[in-house]
């Protein structure tokens, strides 16, 4: 393995991690970062809220209501039963004799679904062609649809009661005749029969419109289960006439054993979503409601404002020895970053590696996107400071030796410490106000998986 595979590895694999605000330890590339409350957010931190829903395949977008009454599926892109790509519409002529003339013949075009992929068509499925292009292909009816609507009837009304319920609780009750002769021992049978009204037996706390209950059958068990055909045991298996798990799971109100009763599905709807801060309420994420758009009107990904910690050559490492790996540190903004590694406050148990930090400031210049097809600056010396701490320095990004003792007796070598650096928050001036950006001073605790079983001796 070369270096530049190995280096790649490190990047994309889940090596370093950043402490999000609840504790939780993530990647930095799945971290927000909340300017408001200036506090780094992880899926678990944000509210995700469904913007819109789109087709991948035709890119139609489509209101959650209208997604909602169509099973989330595209009416008109179809998914091949067999391998899962999208089915395409294919045509072919069928000749007809002439009414005017019986020597003549008039052609006449057909249309019939084929996967170009697993050469699967609707013809396989004994589906007739079509003499139109747009849609219109048979759909199987669930057997239990009767069933399922009258569940989905019936929880739906539960779960309005007991919304009811809880807006009755709400509002606190009145005190009326019937508690204050309960209060002084006259019971509360006695004193609506001598006001004439009748027994609590007879009442209900809701009207009959909420009280109502769905009729349905429930699902019974039955002894006599139909035998197994003969054909399982006399005749050989073809495995290209039966269904995967993953196919059959495809139709779970069919579930079909062979492939010959498979039927193509709808294409099944994606959305995109906007992630909120559940303590300020602001967007960390929007995106463009088109959907042929991948750009975001807001996107506060962490790695757009906090130094990213990359490892870059990590050694072998023996128990109870010094060893020297280089990580690297890249300054993401547009200003001068001044960045301290620390160790951490307090012991963690799950921490079996010791790590020498630098004692001194690192400074990482600026990010600059014309940088790196600049040739001037690569000619140019830069000042690398002291050569036991900084391993490489290059544009935006600084290289630092890092000195690793791992514990003796542990499986696995993990190390962690504390990243302190300047934020410069920069707020939008009001017109003929100028405003400096203000200086705030971050920390976060970095997590380094270095290695398992295999690395540690």
């Amino acid at each position: 393995m070369d270096a530049s595979t190995e280096m790649l590895l490190y990047v994309f694999s889940d090596r370093v991690t950043y402490q999000c605000s609840c504790g939780l330890r993530h990647p930095l590339r799945r971290i927000y970062f909340c300017k408001h409350c200036f506090k780094l957010r992880c899926g678990d931190c944000v509210s995700h809220e469904v913007d819109t829903h789109f087709c991948p395949n035709c890119l139609e977008n489509m209101p959650s209501a209208e997604a909602r009454l169509k099973k989330n599926r595209c009416a008109n892109c179809v998914d091949c039963p067999s391998c899962l790509n999208t089915l395409s519409t294919r045509a072919s002529t069928v000749s007809f004799p002439s009414p005017d003339d019986s020597t003549k013949t008039i052609p006449k075009k057909f249309y019939y679904l084929a996967c170009g992929f697993c050469r699967w068509t609707s013809r396989d499925i004994g589906y007739k062609d079509k003499p139109h292009s747009s849609g219109g292909w048979p759909e199987l009816e669930n057997p239990h649809a009767k069933q399922i609507g009258l569940l989905l009837d019936h929880y739906r009304a539960v779960a309005q009661i007991e919304k009811m319920d809880r807006d009755r609780k709400k509002y606190p009750k009145r005190r009326t005749y019937l508690y204050f002769s309960d209060k002084y021992s006259l019971t509360t049978a006695i004193a609506r029969k001598r006001a004439g009204l009748p027994p609590l037996a007879n009442l209900s706390l809701k009207d009959d419109a909420e009280g109502k209950s769905l009729e349905f059958s429930p699902v019974e068990a039955i002894e006599n289960v139909e035998p197994l055909s003969e054909d399982y045991f006399t005749q050989s298996v073809a495995l290209h006439q039966v269904c995967t798990i993953k196919q059959r799971l495809l139709h779970p109100e069919f579930q079909p054993s062979f492939t010959k009763d498979m039927c193509p599905n709808h294409k099944l709807l994606l959305s995109k979503l906007s992630h909120r801060c559940k303590e300020c309420e602001h967007n960390l994420c929007k995106p463009e409601y088109n959907a042929n758009s991948i750009k975001f009107k807001i996107q506060l990904a962490a790695y757009y404002h906090f130094p990213e910690l990359q490892i870059v050559t990590l050694p072998k490492f023996i128990s109870e020895q010094l060893s020297t790996m280089v990580v690297s540190l890249s300054n993401p903004s547009q200003n001068l970053c001044n960045v301290f590694l620390l160790p951490l406050e307090e012991n963690d148990p799950l921490i079996t590696a010791d790590v020498k930090l630098p004692a001194v400031q690192l400074s990482i210049s600026p990010h600059d996107d014309a940088a790196e097809f600049d040739d001037i600056t690569e000619q140019q010396p830069m000042n690398r400071g002291d050569p036991t701490i900084i391993a490489f320095q290059k544009a935006n990004v600084v290289g630092v030796f890092l000195k690793v003792t791992p514990k003796k007796g542990e499986s696995e070598c993990r190390a962690a410490f504390r990243l302190k650096w300047d934020y410069h928050q920069i707020s939008i001036p009001i017109q003929g106000e100028v405003k400096e950006p203000q200086l705030l001073w971050m920390e976060t605790r970095i997590d380094l998986d270095l290695g398992d079983r295999k690395s540690v001796v």
